[in-house]
């Protein structure tokens, strides 16, 4: 094995140290403790559902969704704040801000569609 091979066959050849996936990959108690949480704000909502529990259901349903992304963000596709992770990160940061004003713009388009309807169209009248 000549310098060259042997570099690359310690090192691998990206230059790391043995050690390959040490700082990326996680480890078997974060996916048990993700997949348990992914469990509970899977269950909670459910059975508030299933319960007719409270008025403020949807915004409960709604907040333990957004908690749920970043339970599956944080231990399964492993993005935190790292500086390896910058990019991913701001990458995930803007997709949230494009799919906000979608989602946002659309529903405004639809309200003010729905304020500025004309009463006799609702009924399916054509003249």
């Amino acid at each position: 094995m000549n310098v060259a091979n042997e570099a690359v066959a310690v090192h691998g050849p990206h230059g790391g140290h043995g050690t390959h996936g040490a700082g990326h990959g996680a480890t078997h108690k974060q996916y048990v403790i993700g997949f348990l949480l992914a469990l509970v704000m899977t269950a909670v909502p459910f059975a508030l559902v299933m319960s007719h529990a409270v008025a403020g259901t949807p915004l409960v349903i709604a907040g333990f969704a957004v908690a749920q992304i970043v339970v599956h963000v944080v231990y399964f596709l492993h993005v935190n704040g790292s500086p390896e992770q910058r990019w991913n990160l701001t990458a995930l940061l803007y997709t949230a801000v494009v799919v906000c004003i979608i989602i946002g713009g659309s529903l405004w388009i639809m309200h003010h569609l729905d304020v500025n309807m004309m009463p006799g169209m609702m009924h399916g009248r054509v003249h």
